[in-house]
């Protein structure tokens, strides 16, 4: 039997994120607040062949901490590829034999788009807090017009989960005409009162750390700025408040039925309880929280966390539009919704009204509650029945295009 070691299969599954200036000079983005903002750096990833006739095109956004780095490998030391590799590679659910993948990181993010921790030219110092106000939105148009700058008339599909999701919604209602197919996962029309008193703890938490400096605490370590212009993360300011943010939000994104199964009231470093307040980690499940708050703050800048969190605060189609049927009356795109049983972040429910909404308007439209134990990280962590609903979507609506 021969063993293929994974250095060389890494090799040939590098990709590199690039980098685009748009929105400069006399032409910047108009925001949803009214003000005008630019130059604005967009980081992105692509991975397949884009068809001669520019058709085979499909657009990923990511959720809340996500970045572009959706798969493949930097370096064939990297210990992990991108953050959906076991859906978009040859053969898989996004198949790149076939369609040509884009995934961008969003305006306000910290992972070499434009965001709180990216370089003021006017200051040359960070924005920190004086970065505009943005929504989800501004997001997409800032996305919209990066795909129009790569001079793709119309995606095949814009696929997103969770705030990726609420992209994919307004994206298909504020510029029906670039898109053919929009995909929804786990996702809403808008976030529910839980959901945004969710966000209001998080960013509570990082604004209370005292290291926060009223957003900037970047001044605080001049020699931490990385090649693209933005803070290097892990370095000082609201970690611990950052930390215990994301602690909060990954509660949300797990189901009971996966915490019981993975972790129980299993202990940690004993048999027996230890009856010490100052052992913090005493419960499997409590390492493991304190384990992803610790590895967050290493790769996420707290400001952007504030922003972005109040961008899905703030989403609301049916609000914008008038109503949810209106809203999706503007849209031309085919859609695919999928919920979790066990998401209690995004429930069905959220999912069936935008179904009805949909019905109503008259589009084309696909739904399926999907069975998963691990909540709202389905979409991440499930993605073999992910493939099975896009694999036969996305080829029906490419010959539609034909």
């Amino acid at each position: 039997m021969s063993v293929t070691t994974a250095e060389p299969a890494r090799a040939t599954n590098l990709v590199t994120t690039r980098s685009i200036e748009l929105f400069s000079g006399e032409n910047q983005l108009l925001l949803d607040s009214g003000r005008h903002f630019g130059p604005v750096h967009v980081a992105y990833e692509t991975y397949g062949t884009l068809s001669p006739s520019r058709d085979n095109a499909i657009f990923i956004c990511h959720a809340l901490t996500g970045d572009a780095h959706a798969a493949g490998f930097h370096d064939v030391t990297d210990r992990k590829p991108g953050w959906w590799d076991a859906l978009i590679g040859p053969g898989r659910g996004l198949d790149t034999n076939r369609y040509f993948v884009i995934c961008a990181n969003v305006l306000g993010g910290c992972q070499g788009t434009t965001g709180p921790s990216s370089i003021d030219p006017e200051t040359g110092r960070p924005y920190g807090l004086r970065f505009p106000f943005i929504t989800v939105g501004d997001l997409v148009s800032v996305h919209s017009e990066f795909v129009r700058q790569l001079e793709i008339d119309q995606l095949l599909a814009v696929v997103g989960g969770s705030l990726g999701g609420m992209q994919v919604l307004e994206w298909a209602v504020r510029f029906p005409h670039q898109m053919r197919a929009a995909v929804c996962l786990a996702s809403a029309a808008n976030l529910s009162a839980q959901g945004i008193a969710f966000n209001a703890v998080g960013r509570r938490a990082i604004s209370a750390d005292p290291n926060f400096q009223n957003g900037d605490y970047y001044v605080h370590h001049e020699k931490t700025f990385g090649e693209n212009g933005c803070i290097k993360h892990g370095e000082g300011g609201p970690r611990y408040g950052l930390a215990l943010a994301r602690m909060l939000a990954h509660i949300t994104y797990l189901s009971e039925m996966s915490i019981e199964k993975k972790f129980g009231r299993r202990l940690q470093h004993s048999d027996q309880l230890a009856y010490d307040l100052q052992r913090e980690t005493e419960f499997q499940i409590e390492s493991y929280l304190h384990h992803q708050g610790s590895r967050f703050i290493e790769r996420f800048d707290a400001n952007s966390y504030l922003y972005l969190t109040r961008a899905m605060d703030y989403f609301d189609l049916a609000a914008r539009y008038g109503s949810l049927e209106l809203a999706f009356a503007r849209a031309q795109a085919r859609f695919l919704i999928t919920s979790y049983n066990t998401d209690w972040l995004f429930p069905s429910t959220q999912s069936e009204e935008l179904v009805t909404a949909l019905l109503r308007a008259s589009r084309d439209t696909t739904y399926l509650e999907l069975e998963s134990v691990y909540g709202h990280d389905s979409f991440l962590i499930e993605v073999d029945q992910l493939a099975e609903l896009l694999v036969p979507f996305l080829e029906q609506t490419r010959q539609m295009v034909r």
